[in-house]
């Protein structure tokens, strides 16, 4: 029996291959830029988050960031570890957890923003204004519209 062949498919037209090879891009430039802090791109967004939502809860901040409850809950463990993060009993529910930056984790922001902003800077180079600014409109189009299909949907916080 003759095996037919393996279809053809030119990856360099798919664009789940361009958005993996960004999504590398993306974390090789964070890396580079924020190397010497020693925080990566998720725990920055999980510190963010909290530093903009005080008192938020760990599943809270794990669809706000759209990672599983099991992720976060590492990612939690790894920046309470370096004392970046701390949890407390929420007053209304003592099974729940709320998560604050320490006095370090603010410190920590204070020099992880402008490196970040810098990396993102990096990312969109190439891009002239307008192109960023559609560059950004299509992303987050393609991203709200398909979220749902995201194995950890984000839901926004209200």
């Amino acid at each position: 029996m003759k095996r037919s062949p393996a279809p053809a498919i030119d990856i360099d037209h798919q664009p789940g291959h361009y958005i993996r090879r960004l999504h590398q891009i993306s974390v090789g430039i964070f890396l580079q830029e924020l190397g010497e802090i020693g925080i990566t791109p998720v725990q920055y967004a999980a510190l963010q988050t909290v530093a903009n939502h005080p008192g938020i809860d760990q599943r809270t901040l794990a669809r706000t960031i759209a990672l599983d409850a099991s992720t976060t809950g590492g990612v939690v463990d790894r920046l309470e570890a370096r004392g970046w993060l701390e949890r407390k009993t929420a007053p209304e529910d003592r099974r729940a957890r709320q998560l604050a930056l320490t006095e370090d984790g603010v410190q920590l922001l204070r020099e992880a923003v402008p490196a970040m902003l810098g990396a993102q800077e990096l990312i969109l180079e190439p891009l002239t204004e307008r192109q960023r600014e559609q560059f950004m409109k299509l992303l987050r189009l393609l991203v709200d519209t398909n979220n749902a299909h995201s194995r950890a949907p984000s839901e926004a916080m209200k």
